[in-house]
């Protein structure tokens, strides 16, 4: 009789099996992360463009209110901007109720501005509405205040938001002139100016911009700061997330040692306030038309292009936006 004992299948991996299996592992989920985060960057591109939809059309709204007119662009430079013109268009109305000072108010309020205890809390809430999410929400909670930033501006143009006659040349030499906009900057708290109607949008409502993106500054970069004058408009006079640096109201509010900020300057008599649209959307940024579309508009947009499609009254040819 045989004393042999009896085979016994071996269990588990050996090393090398177990490396191999686990080397295979990294590469599938190497090729697996690219198109979740292409995926979810899809699905927040979709959803910054349902809010511009939402906004450009809590404008065209606000139009049949208040015969035909675009909401002011900005009031001085606290007294509120179109953020708060539009709010009640936006399912927003109890926060509109509650901000006290917006555009023509008394001398007697003039103190009432965005950053005022009585509007703390309505400037202290961020809005779905105004906010993309591909962007970051760590500047949301604001080191002014508690005051939000949002993600969305207003057009000014293809100048400067002072509306500098001519500002810079296009690319085919021609000098750069400003030919109107959708919103303008009112410089006095209580002043009653003539607002932009659609009428005035002689290029077409479906040919001119209305609004577009903006990133939230971080470390106290106040763009995207939007209940203020600084922080809510748009120029085209640089092209969609350009290289070039945003020129802000004054150079402390521009951080530039900060990695998440793009790059910024401060004003000088050659180069006043003028901003970029901008987002953190690979490769270009939402933009909404005067019509209440939206479209993508690549960086590599013509800049001559982009800059016909901010006038409201330039009467270019824009075949080919």
């Amino acid at each position: 009789m045989s004393c042999r004992k009896p085979f016994r299948a071996k269990l588990g991996f050996t090393l090398v099996e177990l490396l191999v299996v686990i080397a295979i592992i990294g590469v599938l989920v190497a090729l697996l992360l690219p198109a979740v985060q292409t995926a979810r960057e899809a699905a927040r591109r979709a959803q910054c463009s349902n809010n511009l939809k939402q906004v450009g059309l809590a404008m065209t709204q606000y139009a049949d209110t208040y015969k035909g007119a675009f909401p002011v662009g900005e009031y001085n430079w606290g007294w509120g901007t179109w953020l708060v013109g539009l709010m009640p268009y936006i399912e927003q109305k109890a926060l509109f109720d509650q901000y006290k000072g917006f555009g023509g108010i008394t001398v007697a309020d003039v103190n009432v501005v965005y950053s005022a205890t009585a509007n703390l809390p309505v400037t202290r809430t961020q809005i779905q509405a105004y906010t993309c999410p591909s962007d970051s929400t760590t500047a949301s909670l604001g080191s002014r205040s508690g005051i939000t930033y949002h993600n969305y501006v207003a057009n000014h143009g293809s100048t400067t938001l002072q509306r500098q006659a001519t500002f810079g040349t296009m690319l085919n030499g021609q000098p750069n002139k400003f030919k109107g906009a959708p919103f303008i900057y009112v410089g006095s708290a209580t002043s009653n100016p003539q607002v932009v109607r659609f009428a005035d949008v002689f290029d077409g409502l479906s040919n001119t911009l209305a609004f577009s993106e903006t990133v939230q500054g971080h470390a106290n970069d106040l763009r995207g700061f939007a209940w203020w004058n600084g922080g809510s408009h748009f120029e085209t006079h640089l092209s969609p997330n350009s290289s070039q640096p945003d020129i802000l109201e004054n150079i402390s509010y521009c951080i530039n040692n900060d990695t998440y900020n793009p790059p910024c300057d401060g004003p000088t008599s050659a180069n006043p306030e003028n901003i970029a649209a901008r987002s953190r959307h690979p490769s270009g940024v939402m933009a909404s038309l005067c019509d209440g579309s939206v479209r993508f508009i690549p960086n590599s947009i013509n800049l001559d292009i982009w800059r016909a499609i901010s006038t409201a009254a330039g009467r270019e040819p824009a075949s080919d936006f």
